[in-house]
């Protein structure tokens, strides 16, 4: 496995849950200056300096649950609560949205395009806070220096090791699922067509290179054509790895409009060990890799320490008649939504106390990754 994929790992996964959120504030029609705070804390969060640092370090790939931790409390590192059902769904959507875009890479570079578009995207969110886009741009500069040196080889280690992370991962989203996107069993369809990958050729052409007597020094080409089985077109110019730019590749830009509500329709995991749903508590086999975090949001001790704040406790996933569709099949689901209803816009105009996580970590245990977790519960 590679060693340096966290960094790619937690930006793409922030900017995905950065998108969903948007969106869903968007919905319940907060006051205009509340959806912008909570961006710009989260992302500050994201981008903090300490936590860059450390992410940039060589590390192997944390497991699902650490993953699903940091997120939460970044989720949480805002005005903004999540009760547990929105946050596991947050998390799976995030997700799989994700292994969506890595599966359809074109080739492994391409990688880095998508979160290029994702901080192209994130940047747009903080356009109004200079210091916070700062912390944004300095991401971006190191993520050049770090990773568009790497050969083709070692950015293909990097994509296999995201997949590993998410091959027991087949949840269903109707997003994809209206679209085609995925099959009933919570696969993606792969298509066959389209862009080819650049610097390639378009699929159906064999060339020989035949050597006749007498000329020995001279090579003829022979060329035969044969189906390809797919419709593809040539290749599209080469994105821009620098700061800005065109990056020409779609994938990791926001797929989430106000004309298409973020919806998602989660099928039950199958019983594999690494598929179970994941509960809220802390893995305490985990305190090894939580441990490497420990000290990343010290630099975030202070912005939260207002206790008289406004917080705003929101279920952003409300059952809607679009999803009766998919309600009919086999496999059991359940219905997340957008929708606004009564009761949750009542619920959000509530002020709510600080939030507090229902676990105690046991002081006897041996595990590891408390302090991270108690430092981000602080937040």
């Amino acid at each position: 496995m590679s060693m340096r994929t966290l960094p790619l790992l937690f930006i793409n996964l922030g900017g995905e849950m950065l998108y969903i959120l948007e969106q869903r504030l968007q919905s319940y029609k907060v006051p205009v200056d509340k959806p912008s705070k909570v961006m710009n804390d989260i992302i500050c969060a994201l981008f903090s300096k300490s936590f860059m640092e450390e992410l940039f370090k060589p590390h192997e790939i944390y497991s699902k649950r650490t993953q699903r931790a940091v997120l939460t409390r970044l989720a949480h590192a805002s005005i903004l609560r999540l009760n547990q059902a929105s946050m596991d769904k947050l998390y799976d959507l995030t997700t799989m949205a994700f292994k969506y875009q890595v599966l359809l890479c074109p080739r492994p570079r391409d990688l880095l395009l998508v979160t290029f578009n994702h901080l192209d995207a994130i940047r747009a969110f903080v356009s109004d806070n200079s210091a916070v886009l700062n912390q944004v741009n300095e991401t971006h500069r190191q993520l050049i220096e770090t990773y568009t040196p790497l050969s083709n080889g070692e950015l293909q280690l990097i994509r296999q090791t995201l997949l590993i992370c998410f091959q027991d991962l087949n949840i269903r989203v109707s997003v994809f699922l209206k679209d085609k996107l995925q099959a009933a069993n919570g696969h993606f369809v792969l298509p066959l067509g389209g862009p080819i990958p650049c610097g390639s050729e378009v699929p159906g052409l064999i060339r020989l290179f035949v050597r006749y007597p007498g000329e020995a020094h001279r090579s003829h080409e022979v060329c035969h054509l044969f189906p390809s089985g797919g419709s593809y077109s040539p290749a599209l110019p080469e994105g821009s790895f620098h700061v800005s730019g065109n990056r020409v590749l779609t994938l990791g830009t926001n797929m989430y409009t106000s004309s298409q509500p973020v919806e998602t329709s989660v099928s039950e995991r199958q019983s594999c060990g690494l598929c179970t749903k994941m509960s809220t508590n802390p893995n305490l086999l985990a305190k090894e890799e939580l441990n490497l975090l420990s000290h990343l949001l010290g630099s975030l001790e202070d912005q939260n320490k207002d206790e008289n704040r406004t917080v705003y406790r929101v279920n952003l996933f409300t059952t809607d008649e679009e999803e009766q569709e998919l309600e009919e099949s086999p496999v059991q689901v359940l219905n997340i939504q957008a929708a606004k209803d009564q009761q949750a816009a009542e619920e959000l105009g509530r002020i709510m106390g600080e939030f507090t996580e229902e676990w105690e970590p046991s002081q006897s245990s041996q595990s590891k990754g408390d302090d991270l977790l108690t430092m981000m519960d602080e937040l």
